[in-house]
């Protein structure tokens, strides 16, 4: 079977489906007739692992040294490379990123909030996501040598602002 033809079989399924074209084709978003606005993003994810894992994190002891502080930068740094890392992304002029870790002692694991934003004509969510994900596997990669089952979980978008769409709020 032809693949572009069981894509353009499906441009039903895929009408609401912005990165795909009337033919089923993906595509980059044409966002230029859109306004600038201030647009928010927060996304947040956990990474969960031994408590002795979290301790050495905690204490500030990892041999590779100051596991947070690496994680938070891999995480702006991500951010602003997303275009780079997902396909049909547009680059944004980010106008802050703000990562913050969380230990949880009682879930023995470490919970990252991100807030992204920017004025631009679309929205800041993969931003977000992607540092989100970068800041938690940052954490693996500095600790993996004591904890390889580490695991990251729950990542998702916990609300969006700004745009033609306005505002989303997930419930949790």
């Amino acid at each position: 079977m032809n693949p572009s033809n069981s894509t353009t079989a499906n441009t039903d399924t895929n009408s609401g489906l912005t990165h795909f074209d009337h033919s089923g084709q993906a595509h980059m978003v044409d966002v230029g007739a859109k306004q600038e606005t201030h647009r928010i993003a927060v996304a947040a994810g956990t990474i969960r692992m031994l408590p002795t894992t979290l301790a050495i994190i905690d204490s500030g002891t990892a041999k590779k040294g100051d596991v947070l502080g690496i994680a938070r930068t891999a995480a702006i740094m991500a951010s602003k490379r997303t275009s780079d890392l997902i396909p049909l992304c547009h680059p944004l002029a980010l106008t802050r990123v703000k990562v913050d870790f969380t230990i949880d002692l009682a879930a023995s694991s470490i919970h990252c909030r991100v807030q992204a934003e920017t004025y631009g004509k679309t929205g800041v969510e993969m931003e977000a996501l992607t540092s989100v994900q970068i800041g938690l596997l940052t954490i693996y990669d500095m600790c993996k040598a004591v904890d390889r089952g580490m695991v990251i979980s729950d990542v998702r978008v916990l609300e969006k602002h700004g745009g033609k769409s306005g505002d989303w709020v997930a419930k949790i």
